[in-house]
């Protein structure tokens, strides 16, 4: 980055202090990930100096014939890491391409029904916070207050009842599988459109580690970051009948041109997910979360539904006598890197809640394992026992330190 560094050398140091950050640190945030040199390499390309509304083939702009090879590439490995009838690679990130979902398949004031976000569900999935609990009706479903899973009884009960357009099957903090088949069931019950959102174990499908949700959605909507381990954009798979209106949705309905260099890091992250190498990653994502839930058990952690079967947890830790947010504090300072998250009941404000979410894929991208989940959940232990004890979060960060440098993080000098 030496132009940059003599342009703007006070960008530059941000950008190099987060490199170091990145490399020095234990990321659990379960939505971060590591991207190969190779897809950071595209998103910095000269493809952001194009502007290509439309799609291939049918451009409104001229000098595209590049750009249409390129997310013809994407759109081709889309398909056929998924396995599904169409793709669409150009929404922004995760959050319009659910918004093109409703303007596809809703008008505003249908009713839409999805998992409540203090349960480990989306802002987009109806939240009254966003754009999408104020444009449509939309009714929750919660999970069982005794196991933390999901109780497919309501689900069925609530769309029975409430009828709605679109029943949305996904999740940004749930750490079971998802029966898709039951939610396809139910959504056939009612003539509903089933949407899946995977935008948190896209990566996991796409490494045979989880259940794929294209067989049974009409359309499953996806980040292309998080476990997928490619840039922040996100796609659309969908079944080929549904195929114009997604595609109609997201340009002209949405956005106007595409972000060629993202779409170029989607279609290399998704030939990485086609190399047999992938495939260890997405499994050794999933037996490290296991292994360090097990662990945080060990040590009195509470976790909703008591374990793990993808890459993520959400712990409530109102037994500990700590918050969320002081716990992701405390955690920060001792260099293990986390997000405070509410949690199914939650009693508190969502800026100071009850819970942590914590996840591994980037951990598991630094190629950490087993042994190492034990240590993690060890100095989370002695964190969250003593979060004021400044020597301890110090000490605890130097040995992060010494262990991060035995796995260099992918992809930074």
């Amino acid at each position: 980055m030496n132009a940059l560094k003599q342009q703007d050398p006070e960008i530059y140091a941000i950008i190099k202090d987060e490199e170091q950050y990145e490399r020095d640190t234990i990321r659990l945030i379960a939505s971060e990930n590591y991207v190969s040199q190779a897809v950071l390499e595209a998103s910095g390309s000269v493809l952001t100096n194009k502007y290509s509304e439309g799609y291939p083939g049918a451009r409104f702009y001229q000098g595209q014939v590049n750009i249409d090879k390129i997310e013809n590439i994407a759109i081709e490995r889309a398909k056929k890491v998924f396995g599904a009838e169409h793709a669409n690679v150009q929404p922004y990130s995760g959050s319009p391409a659910n918004l093109a979902i409703y303007l596809a398949f809703a008008k505003p004031g249908d009713t839409v029904l999805g998992l409540n976000l203090s349960h480990g569900g989306h802002l987009t999935h109806g939240s009254k916070a966003s754009a999408t609990g104020k444009w449509f009706n939309c009714v929750h479903y919660n999970l069982d207050e005794k196991t933390g899973l999901i109780d497919y009884d309501q689900v069925r009960a609530m769309a029975i009842e409430h009828k709605p357009k679109i029943i949305i099957a996904g999740h940004s903090a749930y750490s079971r599988l998802l029966d898709f088949k039951k939610f396809r069931e139910i959504a056939d019950e009612v003539g509903a459109i089933l949407m899946v959102d995977m935008a948190h174990f896209a990566g996991l499908v796409a490494g045979g580690a989880h259940p794929n949700p294209v067989p049974y959605a009409d359309v499953v909507t996806t980040t292309t970051h998080k476990t997928l381990r490619g840039p922040r954009g996100a796609m659309i798979l969908c079944k080929e009948v549904h195929a114009k209106a997604i595609d109609k949705a997201v340009f002209p309905g949405l956005q106007g041109g595409p972000h060629n260099q993202t779409t170029a890091a989607i279609a290399v992250a998704l030939g990485e997910c086609l190399k047999p190498e992938y495939k260890l990653y997405a499994q050794q994502t999933v037996a490290n979360a296991k292994a360090l839930a097990a662990e945080l058990v060990k040590y009195g952690f509470k976790i909703i539904s008591g374990g793990t079967d993808n890459h993520l947890m959400l712990i409530d830790l109102s037994n500990k006598g700590i918050t969320g947010k002081e716990a992701a504090v405390a955690l920060e300072k001792a260099g293990i890197v986390l997000n405070y998250n509410t949690v199914p009941g939650e009693t508190r404000k969502a800026s100071d809640p009850s819970g942590i979410r914590l996840g591994t894929p980037s951990v598991t991208s630094r190629g950490f394992k087993e042994p190492e989940m034990t240590k993690i959940a060890a100095w989370m232990n002695e964190v969250v026992s003593k979060p004021t004890d400044e020597a301890l979060l110090a000490k605890i960060a130097k040995d992060v330190k010494a262990l991060c440098d035995k796995f260099p993080a992918p992809g930074l000098s």
